[in-house]
């Protein structure tokens, strides 16, 4: 079952959504349709360009938006996440596919390097092409490394000490401590190259082609933020998007961003992407990032989704368009829907208390009727609170 419209291409992936209004709005309808889709205007950044030969978009924004308070200075940072297609065929062998990854992403992070960035956040599983649901063990499962010591790590954690950044490195992690468990996991990399800790996805989909629990199960590290020198960072992995309790956990643990790196298809999830990352923004009051894969990964053996459709080779297109929301409901632009691409975001995490003293989403959440409701839920006599007429 397709979720939202036809599982084949519409040839209009190149054009971003901005791009459709751009090329077919006059400018002050233009102007207020934006304004009504994703807030405060905010303002373009000057970046170096890639150099010569480079494939790939560099967008950098200045969100704005808070105000300069008299006892504490700005805490200005830059954000930078990456969205990436896989550069060889998935039936070429596994280590030139990871190193020809690695090779071409270690370039985008040192030009995000370049930008000023501080943070940077790679797409799930970005050493690899997303293999997940062919139900295939092998090769797919030599991709896996340890969090630590693994050539993914070794490669992020160079380029993290080199340019004094933190870097989230999502991959498919082979836990050896654990009996080889296979775990999603994303690295949290500090500015010292040393690994801080991780997190591993908590919501696995069993749905269509993305029946990831053949590989990996839920995560059992709970909702961890990481207070780096850049401030408090969180990672939502993909699916766990869909999942507002997830958003509330890392608020609660005092999360200023969230990162979400994510791998979801045109035909699955476009028209939520760009509404579940910002409403998580607006509701946990800080900057949420979501960073979705981009491209059409073809596998060599045909597969089956379980729900009557034919065998296929792939999972659809990849839409990319990664954007960056702040605790307001401002967002940026979003990436290309078919090409690699880098984008900066510089934010004010002053921002995040401001939003929460504006609207007191955290002073009326009434999370003790939540936790007494929630307790009774989980109770196999549960009885939902429902009065009949």
């Amino acid at each position: 079952m397709e979720i939202f419209g036809d599982a084949k291409t519409t040839g209009l992936e190149h054009l971003t959504l901005e791009q459709m209004l751009e090329d077919n709005l006059p400018e002050p309808i233009l102007k207020e349709v934006k304004r009504i889709l994703y807030g405060r205007e905010v303002e373009t950044l000057d970046l170096p360009k890639f150099e010569k030969g480079v494939n790939c978009e560099i967008k950098g924004y200045k969100m704005g938006g808070a105000i300069v308070e008299q006892l504490r200075p700005p805490r200005i940072v830059r954000v930078a996440i990456i969205q990436n297609t896989i550069v060889l065929p998935t039936t070429d062998p596994i280590r030139d596919q990871r190193e020809a990854i690695h090779k071409k992403l270690a370039k985008y992070v040192e030009h995000a390097a370049s930008c000023g960035a501080n943070i940077i956040c790679l797409q799930e599983g970005w050493p690899m092409p997303f293999a997940f649901c062919t139900r295939e063990k092998y090769p797919w499962c030599e991709f896996a490394e340890d969090a630590i010591t693994g050539p993914t790590t070794e490669l992020m954690s160079g380029l993290a000490r080199k340019h004094n950044m933190v870097i989230v490195s999502p991959i498919l992690e082979r836990d050896q401590t654990n009996g080889d468990t296979l775990w999603n996991t994303a690295v949290v990399i500090g500015t010292d190259g040393r690994v801080i800790g991780k997190h591993r996805k908590n919501h696995i989909p069993r749905k269509n082609d993305f029946n990831e629990s053949t590989y990996y199960m839920e995560g059992n590290l709970g909702h961890a933020v990481f207070d780096t020198p850049f401030g408090k960072i969180a990672i939502n992995t993909c699916y766990g998007r869909h999942h507002p309790l997830n958003w509330l956990m890392f608020a609660l643990n005092g999360a200023e961003i969230v990162f979400n790196p994510s791998a979801t298809t045109k035909t699955l999830s476009e028209p939520m992407w760009g509404i579940e990352a910002r409403n998580a923004a607006i509701a946990n009051s800080y900057y949420t990032c979501a960073i979705n894969r981009v491209g059409t990964e073809v596998f060599p053996n045909a597969f089956t989704s379980g729900n009557g459709q034919p065998a296929h080779h792939d999972f659809g297109h990849f839409y990319g368009s990664s954007y960056i929301a702040a605790p307001d409901g401002t967002r940026t632009p979003g990436l290309s829907r078919s090409e690699d691409g880098v984008l900066i975001a510089e934010i004010d995490l002053n921002l995040c208390r401001q939003i929460k003293d504006f609207w007191g989403f955290r002073m009326t959440s009434r999370l003790d009727m939540y936790a007494e409701k929630l307790a009774k839920v989980v109770q196999p006599d549960f009885e939902p609170q429902i009065i009949k007429q």
